[in-house]
């Protein structure tokens, strides 16, 4: 039986804008998906508060709209926040 690679070595997943709206922070624009509980499966470090968010625990995806020069992608910038923590941020 052949195993796949590991979750490690694959590219990442494409961030898709369906479910995604535009905010504007201090830092510039940004956009913010929401992730449902059901569909948080894995344990993330929100940049807000520097506590886990755990899984099955409702959240936000954010990443910048325009990642700027120097940035491999958006992919490599999105950040798993909790939603306070986001709606708190200046």
């Amino acid at each position: 039986m052949k195993r796949r690679p590991s979750k490690h070595l694959r590219a990442p997943r494409p961030l898709g804008t369906s479910h995604a709206r535009a905010e504007s922070k201090a830092d510039g624009r940004w956009v913010v998906r929401t992730m449902a509980g059901q569909n948080a499966a894995k344990t993330y470090r929100c940049p807000g508060c520097n506590h886990e968010i755990r899984p099955g625990t409702p959240h936000l995806v954010v990443w910048p709209h325009d990642p700027g020069p120097g940035a491999d992608s958006a992919v490599s910038l999105r950040r798993h926040w909790h939603t306070s923590c986001w709606s708190r941020r200046p």
